[in-house]
């Protein structure tokens, strides 16, 4: 899936009088390079479940994996629905970002290949992975469901010259 461009708006509310809207670029940059991301889930009463996990950003979307017994697992199987944020724990410098959208699985080997590359490319050889059917394969961790999401919305928090951008994909 290519990387879309979508509509982009400043939001005057809750941006300095100088601040202007983050290109779509800039955001992929730092989605891109985050080390750390909060992912969000719904469990099936309906409660917010908020988990750090690692990822990476590749076609458009970001990706990350999970065991399939794990609460994460488990929530996206009823509700695909998700939140993944990223940013800085300061509150005057740095930028914040939030993606909303649905968790698809990937389980075509080709695609989870080059994800396993960009997983170590990423990580480090910590983080190898191998591919069995449809999911990655690790001997320490057994095997984990692969997850994308592409963007419906996202949102950028800028601080230190304070701005919220929103991004809108088709």
């Amino acid at each position: 899936m290519p990387d879309e461009e979508p509509r982009t708006e400043l939001d005057e509310r809750y941006s300095d009088e100088q601040a202007t809207a983050v290109p779509w670029s800039q955001a992929v940059t730092r989605l891109a390079e985050a080390e750390l991301y909060w992912l969000t889930t719904v469990r099936p009463d309906a409660r917010p479940h908020v988990t750090p996990l690692i990822g990476v950003w590749a076609d458009g979307a970001l990706h990350f994996c999970t065991g399939p017994e794990e609460r994460k697992a488990k929530n996206l199987r009823r509700n695909a629905h998700v939140v993944l944020t990223t940013g800085t724990n300061t509150l005057h410098e740095g930028f914040d970002l939030v993606v909303e959208g649905e968790a698809a699985r990937v389980t075509d080997p080709v695609r989870l290949r080059a994800l396993a590359a960009a997983w170590e490319a990423k990580y480090g050889a910590e983080w190898h992975f191998d591919v069995g059917d449809g999911v990655f394969v690790s001997p320490e961790a057994g095997e984990a469901l692969v997850f994308e999401v592409a963007p419906r919305t996202a949102f950028g928090f800028g601080k230190g010259g304070y701005s919220q951008t929103r991004w809108l994909f088709a």
